[in-house]
């Protein structure tokens, strides 16, 4: 059974005016800019400071100043943007990103990522990037351009085609959340974090985790002809990815950054040498933010067919 697993990916910002996203916004208004993506809430974790919800399509984390959503599948996550604008008024904006990565069936998605800029600059202008190779993994960026100095790191690990061992264990109907938090060393990994998770049918897992202002969230699509575990966090996923990557050992992933200065030396201290960088690009934004991007591949030997040889056409002599 194939699951679109990539991401769409929007954080906004709001301006300093009083104003809080977790006291002054119930929850009936996340719950419709949700349903606006073609997704639903599922559950909802609280600490003082940041709510949680996982969705039926990856997450939704809201602060007092600013929200992260994603959603995966074939969600149309333009149209939340477009309704919290329409709602909140676009002049209580600071900041807005919107990401959107390359899928496995693009044409299945209700629009492109150039469709979905269009929407966005009717209401804010902004610039739009692209990280990575068109014919290989890679990640669309549009931005609003003011001087906003962006400066809170955050990190996105992104792996791909993960090993049999993981898939088939992944995949395993009677696996326990409990047994995948065990998979993957989430205790050890998150001490002190609140987690919520949720287990899907036949398979597929999110997990949320909080800790103050610290947020990670993890998505599995395990089946094996697509399958994608995404990591999402303001905590260093550089620093624990060689436990990630022992884990579910995918044939290739992607590693992003936002303002982590040190994600050259970062990534040559904690990678794998027997993964392989294919690219590599850094970029300094108008608004101060400065964006890495990396993707690795584990090399593979390749086997070619022998090519028949019909003696009756050869002019040569044996």
């Amino acid at each position: 059974m194939f699951f679109e697993g990539s991401e769409k990916k929007v954080e906004v910002i709001i301006k300093d005016i009083g104003f809080s996203l977790i006291n002054d916004v119930n929850d009936e208004f996340w719950y419709q800019l949700v349903d606006k993506a073609n997704a639903k809430i599922l559950s909802c974790i609280q600490n003082d400071v940041c709510k949680a919800f996982i969705l039926s399509e990856s997450s939704l984390f809201v602060w007092h100043n600013r929200f992260i959503i994603l959603t995966c599948g074939v969600t149309h996550l333009v149209n939340a943007i477009e309704y919290f604008i329409q709602e909140q008024g676009v002049d209580v904006i600071e900041h807005l990103s919107y990401q959107r990565k390359n899928e496995y069936y693009s044409h299945a998605q209700p629009s492109c990522f150039g469709d979905d800029v269009k929407v966005l600059t009717q209401y804010i202008k902004g610039k739009a990037l692209r990280f990575g190779e068109m014919d290989s993994h890679h990640t669309f960026l549009f931005y609003n351009d003011t001087d906003t100095q962006l400066k809170h790191k955050s990190y996105e690990l992104l792996t791909y085609q993960i090993s049999e061992e993981a898939s088939n264990k992944l995949t395993d109907t009677q696996i326990s959340a409990d047994e995948i938090r065990i998979f993957l060393q989430l205790d050890t990994l998150l001490p002190g974090f609140i987690l919520d998770d949720h287990m899907f049918k036949p398979y597929g897992y999110s997990v949320n985790a909080i800790k103050e202002d610290k947020y990670l969230t993890i998505h599995i699509t395990p089946q094996a002809e697509s399958s994608y575990v995404s990591f999402e966090s303001n905590i260093n996923l550089i620093e624990i990815s060689p436990i990630l990557l022992e884990r579910l050992k995918p044939k290739s992933f992607d590693l992003l950054s936002f303002n982590d200065e040190n994600f050259e030396d970062s990534i040559e201290q904690y990678i794998d040498q027997k993964y392989v960088s294919k690219s590599l690009v850094k970029q300094n934004l108008t608004n101060g933010c400065q964006v890495h991007f990396a993707n690795y591949v584990l090399p593979q030997k390749e086997f070619i067919a022998a090519a028949p040889f019909d003696l009756l056409d050869s002019h040569h002599e044996l």
